[in-house]
């Protein structure tokens, strides 16, 4: 037999719940962790130990809530008019997720690498076929699915939370971007990240605000 569907307007309820308890958790944790990242040369990394390890657990736990945002956003239905509007929320989800891969990656290979061989952590020599298959994607496809979903966000009211959302993942990811352009020792990557990841954190929890209050829904 099949199983009863629940009354939609208790899914609703409890899809507007959870989207906007994980944007206000998830958007500020990715933040906390950003904000206590340690520097990012190898023998800052060796030096500090765990709490390298521990600031990107931060930041995964943060992301992971933003996905499970996102996705209870979509089965929302929130003004999804026409598939471009889908697409872009599939890809913000899908760039998160590649994050969350990214920082699991970097925050668990580097602390290895620092103890034996300092000089190569985040340099291109260092970057080979598996880690670039987790790395280049999630750099391309993190801010320009949020780009997109800001696009979407302000032709249906939305216009903040998707500029924070959209300026935020882009200046994030130039921070990191400056790792490989500049070295690990360039005085902007932390500014550029925090700065990004404050107004990322922002625009979830205004998403989220949004979501809760059903702001967005067709009229």
């Amino acid at each position: 037999m099949s199983e009863t569907i629940p009354h939609s307007g208790a899914l609703r309820r409890q899809l507007r719940t959870t989207a906007r308890l994980t944007a206000l958790i998830g958007g500020p944790l990715f933040w906390l962790g950003t904000l206590l990242h340690p520097a990012r040369d190898g023998w800052s990394i060796a030096a500090v130990g765990e709490r390298y390890g521990l600031t990107h657990d931060v930041q995964a736990a943060g992301l992971l809530l933003q996905v499970i945002c996102l996705a209870s956003v979509i089965a929302l239905g929130t003004q999804i008019t026409r598939r471009r509007d889908l697409r872009a929320w599939y890809a913000a989800l899908t760039g998160t997720l590649l994050w969350f891969a990214l920082i699991i990656f970097d925050g668990s290979h580097n602390p290895v690498r620092a103890e034996y061989a300092p000089s190569l952590v985040h340099q291109p020599a260092d970057l080979d076929t598996p880690a670039a298959l987790i790395v280049f994607p999630a750099l391309l496809v993190f801010p320009l699915g949020y780009v997109w979903l800001a696009r979407t966000l302000g032709r249906h009211g939305l216009r903040w939370a998707g500029v924070l959302l959209g300026v935020g993942a882009t200046v994030y990811t130039v921070g990191g971007l400056f790792i490989f352009t500049s070295g690990p020792r360039f005085g902007l990557i932390q500014l550029f990240e925090v700065t990004g990841a404050t107004s990322y954190a922002v625009g979830f929890v205004l998403l989220g605000r949004a979501a809760a209050n059903d702001l967005h829904q067709p009229r």
